[in-house]
């Protein structure tokens, strides 16, 4: 099992994870470390491909103050070089962290 870290910038969506082999992805964690709600968004891209409205999963998801939105009911299988990527409407506000198991 790895755990993966990443504070979220404001810019273009940056990867939070990338898959070596096949990976399944078991949670996802976006916690808003700041006293504002931030917004985020999150895209499941394949391998060669940018994020964009084609291969988001969440836009404009709305995470509270000092909240933490988890996801955690459907595992993501990922193929060798596929990436989650991520980010937000303020940059250094959402910490990302993403448990996932090579298979």
């Amino acid at each position: 099992m790895t755990i993966l870290n990443t504070v979220l910038g404001n810019s273009a969506a940056a990867n939070i994870f990338v898959s070596s082999g096949t990976s399944a992805i078991t949670t996802i964690h976006l916690c808003n470390t700041t006293g504002a709600t931030i917004t985020a968004n999150l895209y499941l891209v394949t391998a060669g491909n940018i994020a964009g409205a084609n291969n988001a999963i969440y836009t404009n998801l709305s995470i509270t103050a000092q909240n933490t939105y988890i996801i955690y009911a459907e595992k993501f299988i990922l193929s060798n070089d596929d990436t989650i990527r991520a980010n937000a409407s303020a940059g250094s506000a959402i910490t990302a962290t993403v448990s996932s198991i090579g298979i």
